[in-house]
């Protein structure tokens, strides 16, 4: 198995280099450049095209990159198959399909990227993001490294072709029906990535914000860190929200930025503090996202869930 993932690997380099190459900056391409503050100011004040040529071109980017990501996934969906007896192996070929599909739909897309601290982009850790547009997961499918398992709803399963590719990819689902089920689901997601070292992914809002604006969290991270003594590294997203609002379908070519925080170490994290880290990665997040982005009032970080 290590040689069938050596190969996958260096597939996966040649599509990224080829992807590189084919990118333009001039037409406003994803590209990893360091992450300025201005991004989130940019994003405020970007001017809005409304017009009806601006909505079809939007509508347009859209239907090609769910036929991209139809095409894509219908592809890797056959490659699961093919590795169904090694499941681990499905995790890894997952986050492949999740780089060439995210960066492909990012450079339909044609939004601005600029990213800063990718030298902790490679540790394996529990990545967590904010969490207001589509966007988002375009981005996290891209970026997250090789060796990383994500955690969704159960319900993920009904969602058309994603769903399935998902689950075939051996990525991990809790129930969240009721909250005995959910602590069961979180240990068996903790075990799993010990036992198989890998890394972890999830949307500590545990929904997308409907404003923009930073939401309280779940304390399920926390929780997971207590578990597996991994650290932290936050992912925080600036201007996606602005980019492609929750609940529409007209995408703007306002300026994105990504920028990784510091791994926060979790070695000596204790259970009775579980609040008080959850206050230290939210106030985190509001140090780092733009005004526009931070909560009206100050939220009890703390979702009780």
């Amino acid at each position: 198995m290590e040689t069938s993932g050596a190969n996958s690997l260096l597939r996966y380099r040649k599509l990224e280099n080829f992807f590189r190459a084919s990118t333009s900056e001039n037409i406003g391409a994803p590209s990893k450049v360091a992450a300025g503050e201005e991004v989130g100011r940019q994003a405020d004040v970007f001017t809005d095209d409304d017009g009806w040529v601006s909505i079809m071109i939007s509508w347009l980017k859209i239907i090609t990159c769910l036929m991209t990501m139809m095409v894509t996934t219908i592809i890797w969906a056959l490659i699961m198959v093919v590795l169904i007896p090694w499941p681990y192996e499905r995790v890894r070929q997952g986050n492949i399909y999740g780089h060439v599909t995210g960066r492909l739909m990012m450079w339909i897309l044609g939004n601005p990227v600029k990213i800063e601290g990718s030298e902790f982009a490679n540790e394996r850790a529990i990545y967590i993001s904010n969490h207001a547009s589509p966007i988002d997961v375009c981005l996290i499918m891209w970026l997250i490294p090789t060796g990383t398992v994500g955690i969704a709803k159960k319900e993920i399963i009904y969602y058309p072709f994603f769903g399935q590719l998902y689950v075939l990819a051996n990525h991990l689902r809790i129930d969240r029906s009721n909250p005995t089920a959910a602590i069961r689901s979180m240990s068996e997601v903790a075990r799993a990535v010990v036992e198989n070292k890998l890394s972890l992914v999830i949307f500590p809002e545990g929904t997308r914000s409907k404003t923009g604006r930073l939401l309280a969290f779940k304390k399920g991270f926390v929780h997971l860190a207590l578990q597996t003594r991994l650290p932290i590294v936050p992912m925080v997203l600036t201007g996606t929200q602005r980019a492609w609002a929750k609940g529409s379908m007209h995408v703007r070519a306002s300026p994105l930025a990504v920028k990784y925080l510091p791994p926060i170490k979790t070695d000596e994290w204790v259970a009775d503090k579980i609040d008080d880290y959850v206050k230290l990665v939210h106030d985190l997040y509001i140090q780092h996202l733009p005004e526009s982005q931070r909560p009206l009032v100050a939220p009890d970080p703390c979702n009780k869930s």
